[in-house]
């Protein structure tokens, strides 16, 4: 699989914007806690996907109707849906120059097709030491779904299956689709944004 940047800049995936907003003293002191406790860059990147793939939980899971969106938002309230994390994982990461961008798949909302469809957002980030992009996914580890850290391969949350018309996106953006953001700012509830509100196209 061969990602594609929409930006053949580096800086451009280090930029801050009201939703990564990593110069919020709270991104700042998680991401210098993250950074102080680990040995060297990829050892950050991967302390700081941990923390978010474990210890902020994917709304659904726990079955809140918070939504959040905002990087400082999803850290202090410790919940919110792939959206959601991802901007905080983008934020911990840039706040420490490591250039970190939106990835996106096609998922049944369901089992099946006949549930409909969704949009699925993770993060790409940049391993200066390998010179290379690497997707990594922080939804939240359950029963039957088992992302990890790896920088051999992939080990994302959910494997698409083509037969269901599910697709991988193999654009890196540097900034989250506007659909997504706009579905947890345009919405209350959770439950029901999650049921009846999520993109199901970019």
């Amino acid at each position: 699989m061969i990602l594609k940047c929409d930006s053949d800049k580096l800086e451009d995936y280090l930029i801050e914007t009201e939703d990564i907003n990593y110069s919020y003293q709270s991104i700042s002191e998680k991401a210098s806690e993250l950074f102080m406790a680990s040995i060297n860059e990829n050892d950050f990147v991967e302390n700081a996907y941990t923390f978010v793939r474990d210890e902020i939980s994917h709304y659904w899971d726990i079955q809140s109707s918070r939504i959040t969106c905002r990087a400082s938002d999803v850290l202090f309230y410790k919940e919110g849906i792939c959206y959601a994390k991802s901007n905080l994982l983008c934020a911990l990461l840039r706040s420490k120059g490591i250039p970190t961008g939106f990835c996106y798949q096609k998922l049944t909302l369901g089992d099946t097709p006949d549930t409909g469809y969704c949009i699925h957002a993770l993060n790409a980030v940049y391993f200066t030491s390998l010179g290379r992009w690497i997707r990594l996914d922080a939804r939240g580890n359950k029963a039957g779904v088992h992302a990890a850290f790896s920088l051999t391969e992939e080990k994302l949350a959910f494997v698409v299956r083509p037969e269901y018309d599910e697709a991988d996106y193999l654009q890196i953006y540097k900034l989250p689709n506007a659909k997504t953001m706009d579905a947890l700012k345009g919405h209350a509830d959770g439950m029901n944004m999650y049921l009846h509100g999520l993109p199901d196209s970019l």
